[in-house]
């Protein structure tokens, strides 16, 4: 019996032997487990710091991106409100200017009662129309030229159109009903006139 109880306490401290190893490997895994969790744990407050990083970097964009966008908003309704006022003042300097015109006709009226002296009103309506003409000339307003022209379709307008009284004048403007006027380059009203055939 003690030969048996020999090899069972030698067989014992060869099993815990072997225990002992494997359980020794288990222990240097747990052990490089926590290692890696405590290397780990550092590693998180930065990844959580970068997190925060970015999120505040995209809220400083999007600020941005939006004052951006008013700004522009600002100057598209500023520019639109500056555009229509220069409309606006433009349109009151011509109309100031016109207001001595209407003037003169209102004295030119209020006289053409009184006055028996029929050369003087039409003296006084001539002197008004020279007066106005003056004014437009000043701003660029030009008459279109149609006497005997040939006919453009670019500054004329052709209402009717009776035989030529000779054959040079076919073709050609023979008599313009209503005027026409330039601004600049610019029409500002065709001229109706009556061609030769």
């Amino acid at each position: 019996m003690d030969n048996t109880q020999d090899k069972q306490t030698e067989a014992k401290p060869e099993e815990q032997q072997q225990n002992e190893a494997q359980q020794q490997p288990e222990a240097q895994q747990q052990q490089q487990e926590e290692n890696a969790d405590e290397a780990k744990a550092p590693e998180q407050p930065a990844a959580d710091d970068e997190v925060e990083k970015l999120k505040k970097q995209i809220a400083d964009l999007n600020d941005k991106y939006v004052r951006t966008c008013a700004e522009y908003d600002n100057y598209r309704k500023r520019t639109a409100r500056e555009k229509a006022d220069l409309i606006k003042g433009a349109g009151s300097d011509i109309l100031a200017a016109l207001l001595p015109v209407i003037d003169d006709f209102e004295r030119a009226l209020a006289h053409m009662n009184d006055d028996a002296d029929v050369n003087a009103v039409k003296d006084g309506v001539a002197l008004i129309y020279k007066k106005f003409n003056d004014y437009l000339a000043k701003r660029g307003v030009t008459v279109i030229e149609t006497k005997e022209l040939p006919l453009d379709t670019n500054v004329h307008e052709a209402i009717t159109m009776i035989p030529a009284p000779t054959p040079e004048l076919k073709g050609k403007i023979l008599d313009c009903v209503e005027k026409g006027y330039m601004l600049g380059d610019k029409v500002l009203r065709f001229a109706k006139v009556v061609v030769g055939q």
